[in-house]
């Protein structure tokens, strides 16, 4: 295996279960920071916007109380919509980067807007876009990256995502193709990938110059499969266990990382395994093996980042 000294490994609330700001079916956000430091975790993403304490200087405090610092940001946006869709992802994104760079952090992961509703998994608009529909979404986030770096110096990263309308390589590529490398580059989620039936690697070796930050993910073959046979939304297949912790998943972790180390780039590769709903006495221990798994693998917990 090749030296993963670039990549560093982190972690997001997503891995316990959270995929809200407040939900009765996840855990709350001081345990989430209390686990994953037990768990052996440095950096973490602060999950969707809210779930963190937005006050930056209490939330420093809470961080550094824990020897926790933060990797980046989520927002998603339903650029496809049009002009008040962007509107309203900038001022999202403005919100979010305020907090990022207080802490020291410049990556925000932007994901497209799901079709499907995330707790019930019910269809809540189309699966396809037209063509305007994919300009807007194009040249929507062309117009958010330029906005984010010029004013904040924060990096968009695109995030592929299950249900939603860039989610196959094919669309992926599509994606990249169509937007601007100066403003745009992406975050590659392993698991939506191969969810998908995409090729990780392939991607990464298509484009190289556009890998700016990871997700790394492993998804259960066998409840692939039904998630296909059965037309199972995204909220349907993550309580079946389709999402699974290393290495018991596709895609296979070890050649993808000697892709992603043949980068020679710095890198954060955030685990980010979906489980909501989730007990909350569940996702520590799937936490601490899954760094362990990764630490066997090479991927360290600290790089001195220049920021």
């Amino acid at each position: 295996m090749a030296s993963l000294h670039r990549l560093t490994l982190g972690t997001a609330p997503d891995s316990w279960g959270v995929w809200f700001p407040s939900d009765p079916k996840q855990v709350g956000w001081q345990q989430y920071l209390d686990e994953i430091a037990q768990a052996g975790y440095l950096w973490t993403e602060l999950g969707p916007s809210g779930f963190l304490p937005q006050d930056p200087a209490r939330l420093r405090d809470e961080l550094d109380a824990r020897g926790l610092r933060v990797c980046g940001g989520t927002i998603f946006a339903g650029l496809h919509r049009g002009a008040e869709a962007l509107d309203d992802a900038v001022e999202a994104c403005s919100r979010e980067s305020r907090l990022l760079t207080a802490l020291g952090a410049r990556h925000l992961v932007l994901l497209p807007e799901q079709y499907t509703d995330m707790h019930t998994g019910t269809a809540v608009q189309s699966g396809d876009i037209d063509p305007d529909q994919w300009k807007n979404l194009t040249t929507g986030y062309d117009r958010l990256g330029k906005h984010l770096q010029e004013e904040f110096g924060v990096d968009l990263v695109f995030h592929p995502h299950a249900d939603t309308h860039v989610d196959t390589q094919e669309r992926v590529e599509r994606f990249l193709a169509d937007t601007d490398p100066r403003f745009v580059n992406l975050c590659l989620d392993t698991g939506h990938i191969s969810y998908c039936g995409g090729d990780n690697i392939a991607i990464v070796q298509r484009f190289p110059d556009r890998i700016r930050y990871v997700h790394l993910k492993q998804v259960d073959p066998a409840a692939r499969q039904r998630v296909r046979a059965e037309k199972l939304s995204l909220a349907e297949a993550v309580p079946l266990g389709v999402m699974v912790e290393p290495p018991y998943g596709e895609p296979d972790m070890p050649p993808l990382l000697d892709a992603l180390a043949a980068l020679d780039a710095d890198l954060f590769a955030v685990v980010e395994q979906d489980l909501y709903p989730v007990e909350p006495h569940i996702p520590l221990p799937i936490g601490a093996r899954t760094a362990g798994y990764f630490r066997g693998c090479g991927l360290g917990p600290v790089r001195r980042w220049p920021y």
